[in-house]
């Protein structure tokens, strides 16, 4: 994944989470990310935004012209991809509407390569991509690589990051449950804290027996 302007790295200093970079629907899923102190990031809140992301995921043109519609599109299809993620990890049954929008996704555009002709090179096959179907070609796109990370081999590595209120997900690699460096050091403050107030308050209550 090349790096262009608009990604979480330049609006919050985080890298994207494990998996990723080789997952384009588990980036989506995360485009917007809450943190502590009031932080929050939404790469498709606008249509420029969202046109940036889909430019950084090779899946638009920079100047593609995206309009608020489209945008919305995104981050509807982002949603649901959220709630399939969470039921996959949480183990529950997802909503009948979020596989209806991935499925609808995954129509909205020819998966295979089509037969073409010219005169300079006779019969060729390319992907039909015209201007006016791009969000289509998108969508469809992104619905395709979350029905493999649902189904495929990496299925089973999905977890939430451990590091509330941190929001986004991520493939576990060994006990690793942290999106980031950040959201790990934070963890671990956390836990530290913990034991040094739980150890606080059973020597406040032993104190308390013995007067």
């Amino acid at each position: 994944m090349s790096h262009v302007k608009g990604t979480l790295t330049d609006d919050l200093g985080l890298p994207p989470a494990p998996g990723a970079e080789q997952h384009a629907a588990l980036d989506l899923a995360n485009s917007a990310v809450t943190l502590p102190g009031g932080q929050y990031s939404d790469l498709l809140a606008t249509p420029g935004a969202a046109n940036l992301w889909l430019t950084a995921h090779g899946l638009a043109p920079a100047d593609a012209g995206l309009r608020e519609t489209c945008a919305a599109q995104l981050r509807s299809l982002r949603e649901h991809l959220r709630s399939l993620i969470a039921a996959r990890v949480e183990g529950h049954t997802p909503p009948a509407g979020a596989l209806n929008a991935v499925n609808d996704a995954l129509t909205r555009a020819p998966a295979a390569a089509l037969l073409h002709w010219s005169p300079e090179r006779g019969p060729y096959r390319a992907a039909t991509h015209p201007t006016t179907q791009i969000l289509e070609h998108a969508l469809a796109a992104l619905a395709a690589d979350a029905a493999d990370l649902l189904t495929g081999a990496d299925a089973d590595r999905l977890t939430a990051c451990g590091s509330p209120p941190c929001n986004r997900y991520l493939l576990r690699h060994g006990r690793r449950h942290w999106c980031s460096t950040r959201c790990g050091d934070r963890a671990r403050a956390a836990r530290a804290y913990a034991r040094r107030t739980g150890r606080a308050e059973e020597n406040t209550r032993g104190d308390a027996e013995e007067n």
